[in-house]
Formats: structure tokens, C-alpha cells, sequence
């Protein structure tokens, strides 16, 4: 009869990893699927921030806060800086979009698609808006510019209001409620106020929270 070594079998209990480490490697995954997914906080607001903060910052020396230019920048010429840099902050984003997007599968997917195609939606009608009631034989050119700002910021303030009641993330809500309310009170005040609101609350507003944003990310890893 063979006889057969009985090695005594390990205790699957003493093999396993003590309460505080599982919770420690969880938390640690936990953060490393947040960050891949959410992308750098500071890549999705600086390019923007900065465009704003140039672009208006040419608008707001072309106006002026009492209606006289304190630079000799032509309107078109302020605008085509604007635009320029919007561009380039559009290309940045949606690269860094595009990466997060990689990651995301299902519902939240198909969440973010239909969100991302709300923005180009709402921006059109802005156009058409703008374009229907913003003419020279309607308005004076300066009022034509506020027009068009103020629709495109208010869009910008809404979606951001949206997006942050739609991921439950009430630092974008608020970064909504703060442009609704630079767009208000520079709306209100006149052109060269709108401009240089957005350029400093809007534009330097996206930078700050971008900083803030990456800081609580490593902080929590959220």
C-alpha cells in the first residue's frame, strides 16, 4: 500500500493580507482608475484659461472701460487672438478627452458622447441667434461683440452647471455658477467690463481652479 506524505495544508487565513493592507492596495487602485479616467484636471482648464485670459485681454484693451481703447488693437484683430487660442485649447482638450475616453465603457461612455454633443449643439444656435438679431442695423458694433460673448459664456456657464449635476462634481457645478455670474455682471456693465471679467475671472478662473483641482486629486486621489 503506498503511503502518501500529508503535508499539513497552510491556513488559507494566515496567507491573506491583514485588514488595514487590503484596504490600503484598494484605495491605491481606486485612485490610479480615477486619475486614467478623470485625466489631469490642469490639461482640460489651463489651455483654455489662458486662451480666455489672452484673447479678452485683447478684446478689453481694444474696448476699454470708458469706451476709448487703451491699446490700438483692432476688434478683428482681438478676435482672431481669441479665436487662435481657442483653437489651440480646443485640439488640447480634446486630446485629453479622447485619452479619458479610452478608458470609459457603457453608460458612462455613452453619457459622455451625448454631453460632448450638447456643446457644438448649443454653440450653433448661439450663431444663429447672434446672427439674426446682432446686425449693424440692429446694434452698434460694440453691442454686436457683447452679444455674442455673453450668449457663448452663458452656454459655457449652463453646461458646466450641467456637467457638474450630472457627474455629482460640484467643483465644475460652481465653476458654472461662477461664469453665469462674471457673464451677468459684465453683461450689465458694458463691453469693455464684459471683457475684462472674462478675462480675469473667466480665463485666470480656469487656471486657478485647474491647480486647485490637480491638488485635491493628489490629495485624495478623487
Amino acid at each position: 500500500m503506498a503511503v502518501v506524505d500529508e503535508k499539513p495544508l497552510e491556513d488559507e487565513d494566515e496567507r491573506a493580507l491583514p485588514p488595514a493592507e487590503m484596504m490600503r492596495l484598494i484605495e491605491e487602485q481606486r485612485a490610479v482608475a480615477v486619475r486614467r479616467l478623470g485625466g489631469d484636471p490642469l490639461m482640460l482648464y489651463a489651455p483654455w484659461g489662458l486662451a480666455w485670459l489672452v484673447g479678452f485681454g485683447a478684446l478689453f484693451l481694444h474696448y476699454g472701460l470708458s469706451g476709448e481703447p487703451y491699446l490700438p488693437i483692432s476688434y478683428w484683430t482681438a478676435l482672431t487672438v481669441l479665436f487662435i487660442g481657442m483653437a489651440v485649447a480646443a485640439a488640447v482638450t480634446a486630446y485629453a478627452g479622447w485619452k479619458s475616453a479610452t478608458h470609459l465603457r457603457g453608460v458612462s461612455q455613452d453619457r459622455g458622447m451625448m454631453y460632448g454633443l450638447a456643446w457644438p449643439a448649443a454653440l450653433i444656435m448661439v450663431a444663429a441667434i447672434a446672427l439674426r438679431f446682432g446686425r449693424p442695423e440692429n446694434l452698434p458694433p460694440q453691442e454686436i461683440g457683447l452679444l455674442w460673448a455673453s450668449l457663448s459664456i452663458l452656454v459655457v456657464a449652463t453646461l458646466y452647471m450641467a456637467g457638474g449635476a450630472l457627474w455629482r462634481e460640484w467643483p465644475i457645478f460652481f465653476i458654472g455658477v461662477h461664469l453665469f455670474v462674471l457673464n451677468l455682471v459684465g453683461l450689465v456693465a458694458g463691453p469693455g467690463w464684459h471683457a475684462l471679467l472674462t478675462a480675469v475671472g473667466g480665463g485666470g478662473g480656469f487656471i486657478v481652479a485647474g491647480l486647485l483641482m490637480r491638488r485635491r486629486r493628489e490629495w485624495t486621489g478623487r
